[in-house]
């Protein structure tokens, strides 16, 4: 019987995490508007009609060191990418704190929006609850997602980055269920 559970919940968890696609190619990039971490007010729709296209990331929480790294480099070539006419959005679930330690670790300068309800990620198709079993394995790794992210849903985002272009279509998609792969910056950049 206990086995008969565990394989319940395991395939529960999997189809679930199997059950996110993000959004495509081509598609509509659903619009938001969210205040940042300096506290401006971010307008999607205002951003792509002044004429700039978006490079919008989901990430995961400023303990995930792939998520470091990925706005690290993305920190790096941000010159690049606004050279391009783009402007950067990080969206996470963690809670404001925490968006100030990811922030002093990363030397993110772009805007990061703190996604509590999780609508914008939900829009995107990006958002997906863990399974206990790695909430425990966490916790024992020191990391209480309830005090990460402020909340005790354990929802997190697949670390997803989409390029929308001006025309508010999406022109660019990486989205992986394996959260150490991320799209590099050259990718990005080329189709700006």
């Amino acid at each position: 019987m206990k086995k008969f559970i565990a394989a319940a919940i395991a395939l529960a968890f999997s189809v679930q995490l199997m059950a996110q696609t993000g959004l495509k190619k081509g598609d509509t990039a659903p619009v938001f508007v969210a205040k940042d971490n300096s506290g401006k007010t971010i307008d999607l729709k205002a951003v792509l009609r002044s004429g700039k296209s978006v490079v919008l990331f989901f990430y995961r929480g400023q303990w995930c060191p792939y998520c470091n790294r990925q706005m690290q480099h993305i920190q790096d070539s941000l010159q690049l990418l606004t050279g391009k006419n783009a402007y950067v959005v990080g969206v996470t679930p963690e809670a404001v704190e925490n968006i100030d330690k990811t922030i002093a670790k990363t030397k993110a300068t772009y805007s990061i929006v703190q996604d509590k309800s999780y609508s914008i990620m939900k829009s995107y198709g990006v958002n997906y609850v863990m399974d206990a079993a790695t909430v425990i394995k966490y916790k024992g790794y020191g990391l209480d997602m309830a005090k990460a992210n402020g909340n005790t849903d354990n929802v997190l985002p697949v670390p997803a980055t989409y390029v929308i272009n001006s025309d508010g279509k999406i022109a660019f998609v990486h989205f992986d269920k394996d959260y150490s792969r991320r799209a590099s910056v050259k990718d990005i950049l080329a189709v700006l």
